[in-house]
């Protein structure tokens, strides 16, 4: 019996493994019967069920379930199934825990969800998995900007000021403050500083995830795990005891921004006082600290200054009527965000920043600095009062004559009465400068005696200068902060209005567009537009022979003929209209320029609302039939696939890509974009650019490697952080102006790759590129810039002064040292929309 029973076993498993092979191979069949039909949830469930009955076949079917994976990811994307999808990925990582494209695509979901620590994550468990996966690579080094922001490693490495606050710590902690709360903790140096003073309890709270276990580490490297307490919250969450046993004798803090309030340092301190510290000292009585309640920085004193600059400028104001012969109308009125937020009802930050000792053409001071404002951070009443107090009216007299451009305004931050730090741009400082572009004036220039005049208030937590104007009468207001108009008799307060320049604009004047200040900076490029309406014009002439007939207002002649009867006057009325489209990204008055050039349908995709009135505003001050431009976008079912034909039985004459970030990268996906493209063009048709030279030059520059990563323990002073930020560092800086950055070039110029948008098979994916070295010294980065051709004979260069594209630089790990005479060499590697360049030794 018992070898009866034994068999019957052995003959029961063999069933069961029978019928488990057929299973899968009958599920593995009707996946992929499912892939063809383009069913792939359904091939999804199957491919799972094969993969938990036969484990073994992992490798067989990898890259066939990681396929259907994406694909049933972007459909559940499409549908708002977001739960679904991140289940569906959850159970592929239990499959494939160590599969680093899974990984990567997870973090891809994550973060345009917005979950960027996440995403983060799983891009650096992508890295550990493959360091060279390129694709992982890339998205980490683009979210860990967003993650750890780069002025983390300009602050950490500024040693004057981790100095100062260390002193002021060091002091209050040493006459008796023994409790001590850190908020906006960031790496915990300021946790540390208190800790190594002496402090017996010191308590942290930082709400970035990344930082807060960046933060842990960094607390655990210097042996004070135990003795550092960290939360991972926002100050305004904690509650006594539930997260610190009891209220605290001294909060130190860094949460300031450029203009002092906009990382709401008045919102966090005015619940310190209220809910975890311990109350204030009284003033005048002469009593130990340790049963009392303050604040380090203690307070702080605002400044600002009237500015010409050019830079500023052409960042904030349209300063052109007609370009490439398109007139922009009058009754459109371009402004950037910082004067769209006085009207605005959302929150937006009035201002923006500039480090000003780095302004490409320099700037001009029109006034003495002045005091804007002060505030005292132990005082809670004022804090409270800071956001309902009525604004301060200040008037300042112009010592300078030049264009109004700008306010710019620094803060001296007060630790203490002895200890100080300045973000003044005549300062050596790791800070920048708030600047609060002057718009919205029938007249910008001012001479001496003119009076600058402005309201300075904290609002939405803040600092705002709003209402400047300038007053050029001499019955004018004195440098008091207060309105002395009212003063004067009738007679003259009524000359000194109608000389007031004011930036209020009336209602009904003009349709407001709200422009990004690259926006309005690409408006503002004139050699940019010219270019494109030559280059557009020679491929129009090549499509239609009969060119020459036209006899359009394009040069001055023939001023009365708009473009409709012009159209209609000539043989080009007998052709079908040519198709042009421009998918580069923001305003554009391409489609525009290229309209006024001859038959086109010209398709412009710009998004917003206001874009789009503001184009048809333009088009009907040149005179276009309302047919010329359309907005792509409106005649597409499934936004997400712009490039496709113009219609069923049409191909494009032109089309207009976006190859290069303002930032100074390559854009992404933009060699599959233009592989797209290729297609939809008719024969003589073209894409704009048609190629980019990508150039690069060696360069000392001891800044660049400061503001990349932390230089070791000594900047720190001491304490062990930079193991820990470094993970976060980018081998590649951003946004740089290359003629004011301040580097020693050690060679000429080299041409480093080409990408050909019209023909890829001109192009290398992997090149070495040798530079000759002309100066002896210390090569610390490769800057980078482009000359983007629309052509053979017409090229835009992104580092010209009228650019309005930043410039970007590789920053080397460690310093190589060269002599005059050495040859460098480079490698270029380009993957995708990826370019890497590192040296060869």
């Amino acid at each position: 019996m018992p070898n009866s029973n034994a068999k019957s076993h052995r003959g029961h498993r063999g069933g069961q493994e029978a019928g488990r092979r057929e299973l899968v191979s009958r599920s593995l069949q009707s996946a992929q019967h499912c892939l063809k039909n383009q069913d792939f949830g359904t091939a999804y469930a199957h491919y799972l069920l094969v993969l938990n009955l036969a484990p073994e076949l992992k490798n067989d079917v990898r890259e066939t379930f990681q396929f259907t994976l994406f694909k049933w990811a972007e459909e559940l994307a499409s549908l708002a199934r977001i739960q679904d999808l991140f289940n569906c990925y959850e159970q592929a990582l239990e499959l494939f825990p160590n599969d680093e494209i899974i990984c990567n695509s997870m973090g891809e979901h994550l973060f345009r969800m917005g979950f960027r620590d996440e995403a983060a994550g799983y891009f650096h468990k992508a890295l550990k998995l493959n360091p060279d996966f390129a694709d992982a690579k890339e998205n980490f080094y683009r979210v860990a900007n967003w993650l750890v922001e780069r002025w983390h490693f300009i602050m950490l490495n500024d040693t004057n000021r981790n100095l100062i606050y260390q002193k002021a710590i060091e002091k209050v902690v040493r006459s008796g403050c023994r409790t001590v709360l850190d908020i906006g903790a960031g790496t915990g140096i300021l946790s540390m500083f208190a800790k190594k003073a002496g402090a017996p309890c010191v308590y942290a709270c930082e709400l970035s995830k990344t930082m807060y276990e960046l933060a842990c580490d960094v607390v655990a490297a210097n042996n004070m795990e135990g003795e550092i307490k960290l939360l991972h919250m926002k100050s305004l969450d904690i509650e006594i005891p539930k997260h610190i046993p009891e209220r605290v004798s001294l909060v130190v803090t860094e949460t300031v921004d450029a203009g002092l309030f906009g990382e709401g340092i008045v919102e966090s301190l005015i619940h310190a006082w209220e809910h975890l510290l311990l109350q204030p000292k009284p003033k005048n009585q002469d009593i130990g600290t340790e049963d009392y309640g303050q604040v380090i920085p203690a307070g702080a004193i605002v400044f600002g200054m009237a500015v010409e600059c050019k830079e500023i400028r052409r960042h904030h104001r349209v300063g052109i009527q007609e370009v490439a012969c398109v007139h922009l109308a009058e009754t459109v009125e371009f402004c950037s965000p910082t004067h769209a937020s006085v009207n605005s009802e959302e929150t937006i930050e009035p201002y923006t920043t500039e480090k000003l000792s780095r302004v490409p053409g320099g700037y001009m001071p029109l006034t003495e600095p002045f005091q804007a404002m002060t505030v005292d951070f132990n005082n809670l009443e004022e804090l409270k009062s800071l956001a309902t107090r009525k604004p301060c009216k200040i008037s300042i007299p112009v010592t300078q004559g030049g264009m109004l451009d700008a306010i710019v305004v620094w803060f001296v931050l007060q630790l203490d009465d002895e200890h100080s730090l300045s973000t003044s741009p005549s300062e050596e400082t790791c800070w920048e400068q708030a600047v609060y572009p002057v718009q919205g004036l029938p007249d910008y220039s001012v001479t001496p005696g003119n009076t600058v005049m402005m309201e300075v208030c904290c609002q939405d937590c803040y600092l705002r200068i709003q209402k400047i104007s300038v007053l050029t009468s001499e019955y004018g207001m004195d440098i008091k902060r207060e309105n002395t108009l009212a003063s004067g008799n009738e007679a003259e307060l009524c000359s000194a209005l109608a000389s007031l320049q004011t930036t209020s604009t009336p209602a009904g004047m003009g349709q407001e567009c709200m422009l990004e200040s690259t926006e309005i900076a690409l408006l503002n490029n004139v050699p940019y537009h010219e270019c494109f309406n030559a280059a557009i014009d020679k491929v129009l002439s090549s499509l239609i022979p009969m060119r020459e007939s036209l006899s359009m207002d394009v040069d001055g002649h023939d001023k009365e003929m708009n473009f409709e009867e012009s159209q209609n006057k000539n043989s080009y009325a007998t052709h079908d209209p040519l198709y042009v489209l421009d998918v580069s990204e923001g305003f554009s008055i391409l489609p525009i320029i290229a309209g006024k050039l001859g038959p086109v349908k010209a398709y412009s995709s710009v998004e917003k609302e206001q874009h789009q009135i503001a184009l048809n505003i333009i088009s009907e001050a040149n005179h276009f039939p309302k047919e010329t431009l359309e907005f792509w976008l409106s005649h597409l079912e499934d936004e997400s696939v712009v490039l496709q034909r113009p219609k069923s039985d049409k191909l494009w004459s032109i089309i207009i890509l976006d190859v290069i970030e303002t930032s100074g990268l390559i854009q992404q996906e933009v060699m599959e974009k233009a592989a797209i493209s290729r297609c939809l063009l008719h024969s003589g048709g073209k894409i704009f650019p048609q190629y980019v030279v990508m150039y690069g030059m060696l360069v000392e520059s001891p800044s660049l490697v400061l503001e990349s990563a932390v230089q070791g323990t000594e900047p720190t002073l001491g304490f062990n952080i930079a193991p820990f930020i470094n993970q976060f560092k980018v081998p590649v800086r951003v946004c740089l102006d290359l003629a004011t950055l301040p580097c020693v070039p050690l060679s000429k110029s080299a041409e480093l790759l080409r990408l050909d948008l019209m023909n890829p098979y001109l192009n290398s994916s992997n090149r070495d590129v040798k530079v000759q070295v002309c100066k002896s010294g210390q090569v610390t980065a490769i800057p980078f810039w482009y000359h983007i051709h629309l052509d053979e004979d017409i090229y835009l260069d992104t580092s010209s002064d009228s650019s309005h594209w930043k410039q970007a630089a590789v920053v080397l790990d460690k310093p190589i040292q060269v002599q005059l005479g050495d040859e460098f060499v480079l490698n270029i590697q380009h993957y995708k929309s990826n370019v890497s360049i590192t040296v060869k030794q």
